[in-house]
């Protein structure tokens, strides 16, 4: 595919193969810049897409030209793609031709004076605290799926952390003596997440022979599922999606449909957090964001913690 190197060996079959220089590539972004298994996993989706479009082509990665990405990104927008998604997509473009510049694999990078997409600012919208405690209310019963299911919601909301985190948790990152919690955040990055009142009862209630241990199975199927905090039915590690399906159910089940996703709950823990005069810089420290200005998006949205911080503070704001 690319300056003699051929491809490597296809991943499964129907799987188009990405090339040598593109396997090299997401080596590096995992061992020298510590990329997270699902950021991996969508940069191989987004070079796989770019790769079949030049071979289609008969175009080779180090023969691309700065009208060649145009029109690849021109043929994204034309299938209807998200703003964002083709934002995604620029990105692991551009990383991979800077990686082969670097490496001495291509002389120039066809991506240099590429702009970036808008991309419109927006989050979803917050529930309301309202509708919090209608979802939370929503899961009924003692027996194993539906603590488990409740544990997962109270967790998402409580704590802010994101689907794939909770999925990843396993038995050693629960230090409950401490109410906190391990979290493997982007980056593998760790840090610690305190655990509320009702997320601790929870967990406790999950974690218990009528909870974790009645879906535990005489013999666990893989490694590693052992540790799972939380399991399928098939007694293996809840997976991103299982655990997607179950937000999604309950959200239907309350009327909320659409509206919810495990991010909603993890930006209507940020909102509700700030509504509340939490600090930002907490904020930033409970959601495990880099960059404050990240969390600061979040303080956006709650217009209604502004108004009455400025109704309070201005002494032109009040009326006489």
């Amino acid at each position: 595919m690319t300056g003699g190197k051929g491809t490597a060996p296809s991943g499964g079959t129907g799987t188009a193969p990405l090339s040598l220089d593109g396997e090299e590539f997401l080596s590096w972004l995992a061992v020298e810049r510590g990329r997270a298994v699902n950021t991996l996993a969508a940069y191989r989706r987004d070079l796989r897409a770019y790769e079949v479009w030049l071979r289609d082509r008969q175009l080779t990665l180090d023969g691309v030209s700065e009208a060649d990405v145009l029109a690849y990104i021109a043929s994204l927008w034309a299938s209807g793609r998200a703003p964002s998604s083709v934002a995604r997509a620029l990105v692991a473009v551009r990383s991979l031709h800077h990686f082969l510049v670097d490496e001495g694999h291509a002389g120039v990078d066809p991506t240099g004076d590429v702009g970036n997409p808008k991309v419109p600012q927006g989050l979803p919208k917050a529930l309301t605290e309202a509708d919090v405690l209608t979802l939370l209310g929503a899961v009924v019963g003692e027996d194993a799926a539906a603590r488990r299911d409740r544990a997962i919601l109270e967790l998402l909301y409580g704590t802010g952390m994101r689907i794939s985190e909770l999925v990843g948790l396993s038995m050693h990152d629960m230090a409950l003596d401490s109410d906190v919690v391990r979290v493997l955040g982007k980056g593998s990055k760790e840090r610690l997440v305190p655990l509320g009142r009702y997320a601790r009862a929870a967990l406790d209630d999950w974690l218990s022979a009528n909870g974790r241990g009645a879906m535990s199975p005489l013999r666990w199927a893989r490694r590693g599922d052992s540790e799972a905090v939380f399991l399928n039915a098939r007694g293996g590690r809840l997976s991103r999606q299982g655990a997607w399906g179950i937000v999604r159910r309950y959200g239907d089940k309350v009327g909320l449909g659409d509206r919810l996703t495990p991010h909603v709950l993890r930006h209507s823990c940020a909102t509700h957090m700030l509504d509340h005069g939490a600090d930002i810089r907490v904020v930033q420290e409970l959601l495990g964001h880099a960059s404050i200005a990240t969390t600061q998006v979040y303080t956006k949205v709650s217009t209604e913690r502004l108004r009455s911080a400025y109704d309070a503070a201005h002494p032109r704001a009040r009326p006489a």
